[in-house]
């Protein structure tokens, strides 16, 4: 792929950051405008949260959750266009989105087993690169290698906004607060927390557009290649 008049190959773009700061809408934008391929890592947690709901696993007992993390089977796409996410066949893209997976994805991604197994997986599908992954433990743990690395952040009144737009029946003050719990959760947990890596440069999206931050990513592309 030509970018201002570089070629890109072989280049893992690792986007993390907390929830509310544009990661997916930023990487599959920049993984269109790289013809690359696109990895949602939390749309794996979702997955196995979803399933583990499904079969009345307690989500708030680690044992119970580590015990059955190797049997839902996953297939995700990497399409930016249209990623898909299946759990034993079913389409599960809209379904893992919902509230009640939203409360217990945390609690679910932080058994160390049901990290140790998708970070496996997420390392495969990455393979030799041409892809924007985006998550929350890209740079620091999945892709600690990866040539560019990206940590998005926003107020958490702007993060609030967005998600409240994306949802119906909530409002900002509500998500401001799932928010907040998610972020605790998420940057204290053992197994591989919500960080910025030492080498990651750091975007505060609060006042820019989409647009504006797709670019802003792709000038760093080229600056990396």
């Amino acid at each position: 792929m030509w970018v201002w008049g570089v070629t890109v190959t072989g280049l893992v773009v690792a986007i993390d950051g907390p929830s509310g700061s544009g990661k997916s809408s930023v990487s599959r934008g920049v993984a269109k405008a790289l013809g690359f391929r696109y990895l949602d890592t939390g749309a794996m947690y979702r997955a196995v949260t979803w399933w583990m709901l499904k079969h009345g696993v307690d989500v708030d007992s680690p044992e119970a959750v580590a015990a059955r993390a190797a049997e839902p089977v996953l297939s995700i796409g990497t399409g930016p266009e249209a990623p898909t996410v299946r759990v034993d066949g079913e389409d599960v893209a809209g379904p893992i989105r919902g509230a009640e997976v939203t409360a217990a994805v945390s609690a679910v991604s932080a058994v160390p087993e049901v990290r140790s197994r998708l970070v496996a997986e997420q390392r495969s599908i990455i393979g030799a690169g041409d892809i924007v992954v985006e998550g929350r433990d890209i740079g620091t743990v999945v892709a600690p290698d990866a040539r560019l690395k990206v940590f998005l952040t926003a107020s958490a009144e702007a993060r609030a906004a967005r998600r409240a737009a994306e949802l119906s029946g909530t409002t900002v003050e509500a998500q401001r607060a799932a928010m907040a719990r998610r972020d605790a959760l998420d940057s204290t947990r053992k197994a591989a927390p919500l960080a910025k890596a030492a080498d990651a440069v750091e975007l505060d999206t609060t006042e820019l557009t989409l647009d504006e931050v797709i670019a802003e990513v792709l000038r760093l592309v080229k600056e990396r290649t």
